[in-house]
């Protein structure tokens, strides 16, 4: 596994404009003979993003304000559409803008070139990416996540890498692509200035808590959450 940076690459500290992620340029990854691209997600990417979310049991009750999942995996009925119509969408439409807008806050798209996910053993899990992930250039949506900056007086003034709403689609999974985005995304906060790095998963995710015990995260703090409703 390899990256390399895009033209343009190769910011350090706070970026040019010393505010937030200003100055993030896109990297490409290389992985088991695959070419990837991690760049900041456009408006365009918004309905391939939500997909991604939706494509899972917590992701799709979250997203279809679904509380009850029964015991076998499956999602209550209610449960929203991968891709969402118009109406459904204009919530993503206002998140997007009000994160776009936010230099502390980088939204992210794993890419993947047109083709390279046609390769034997792959080809079910590309077709039915591609009609909810591809992009205008014939590239495919294949992962996300949300970094965000957190500055704090704690811990001595150190500004927090939070990460966020990490997905990896089938047809990217199981070649280690998202061991590979988190060192991307460790390395990423180092260069924006970030001393640490946290993140929260729901306890019932115990795949996802080897995962990051693997990685070096320590369940150091219980997380709580209450809705503002």
């Amino acid at each position: 596994m390899t990256t390399e940076a895009a033209p343009g690459a190769g910011e350090s500290g706070q970026g040019e404009s010393g505010r937030g992620f200003d100055g993030f340029s896109p990297q490409n990854l290389d992985l088991a003979g695959r070419t990837f691209v991690i760049r900041r997600a456009t408006e365009a990417d918004v309905s391939a993003i939500v997909a991604l979310l939706r494509d899972d049991v917590l992701g799709a009750a979250r997203e279809a304000e679904v509380e009850v999942v029964d015991r076998a995996g499956a999602v209550a009925a209610g449960a929203a559409s991968a891709i969402p119509d118009a109406e459904d969408a204009a919530p993503y439409a206002r998140a997007f803008a009000l994160i776009d807008a936010d230099p502390n806050q980088l939204l992210v798209a794993v890419t993947e070139a047109a083709g390279q996910a046609d390769t034997p053993g792959r080809a079910e899990s590309a077709e039915q990416s591609r009609s909810a992930g591809q992009t205008r250039d014939g590239s495919t949506v294949v992962g996300t996540l949300q970094l965000s900056l957190l500055p704090s007086l704690s811990r001595r003034g150190t500004l927090r890498l939070q990460i966020e709403a990490v997905r990896v689609g089938p047809s990217a999974q199981g070649i280690g692509l998202g061991t590979a985005v988190f060192e991307w995304a460790h390395e990423c906060g180092r260069r924006f200035g970030a001393g640490l790095v946290q993140l929260t998963t729901d306890k019932s995710r115990t795949g996802a808590q080897r995962f990051y015990d693997r990685l070096g995260y320590v369940a150091s703090h219980e997380g709580m959450k209450l809705p503002l409703d």
